[in-house]
């Protein structure tokens, strides 16, 4: 399995890439976790990273680029792995394509997981992170079963400094004009699938999983898409 989720911020691509990951045995590699963790060292590229992350725009494709081609050179992605948050510029996705032609490991397909504007911005607003395990939680969709405390680890749950309503606005613009094209490029090469991400998250993953299955049996009997 290597597959690229991709939609609206708040779309629901890290719940379902934790899922696809714990289900399949596959890592889930989220580009804006990778970010975060380098910020929270205080690393030089966690600095760089955060010039731009607190400002809501996208971090310069160089800077993407070194750090998920990094990621991807890890034993654990030999098997395979999903890309939540990254490609986010056509330039990345033709980089990324061409880095893997080279190594015989190229993206089989991207989901698109479609929600509207109005419901990203709530989304966003409304999400919570355990500040210990990093799982994400939502007041309306998907609420910590104890009050302020994450289900998993008891980890205290926090806002993110960039999860408001003013830099969801910023982060839908930006989106908007620098990532949808992605969608249209994997569109271009036959590899795109879209999801209905305004429901039940059960029903989401049900939808992602029958792509994922049909996946597999194309590489089975050796179709292509």
């Amino acid at each position: 399995m290597r597959l690229v989720l991709l939609g609206l911020p708040g779309a629901g691509k890290g719940t379902q890439g934790d899922r696809l990951s714990q289900k399949y045995s596959v890592p889930h590699i989220s580009t804006g976790s990778i970010i975060r963790a380098a910020i929270d060292a205080g690393s030089e590229i966690g600095i760089e990273a955060n010039k731009y992350i607190s400002k809501g725009f996208l971090i310069p494709d160089e800077l993407a680029i070194d750090i998920v081609e990094q990621r991807l050179l890890q034993p654990d992605c030999n098997g395979g792995w999903i890309l939540d948050g990254f490609p986010r510029t056509v330039q990345q996705a033709i980089h990324l394509d061409a880095k893997l032609e080279k190594s015989r490991m190229a993206i089989e397909y991207a989901i698109d997981i479609r929600i509207s504007e109005d419901e990203a911005i709530k989304r966003i607003a409304e999400r919570r992170i355990c500040s210990e395990c990093g799982s994400t939680y939502h007041l309306t969709y998907y609420r910590a079963k104890g009050r302020g405390v994450c289900d998993n680890c008891g980890g205290r749950l926090y806002q993110r400094s960039d999860d408001n309503e003013m830099t969801a606005k910023e982060r839908l613009r930006v989106y908007l004009k620098q990532t949808h094209p992605v969608i249209h490029y994997y569109a271009q090469r036959g590899k795109l699938y879209s999801v209905n991400g305004e429901r039940a998250i059960d029903e989401v993953f049900a939808d992602i999983e029958t792509y994922v299955l049909k996946q597999a049996r194309k590489n089975v009997t050796g179709e292509k898409l």
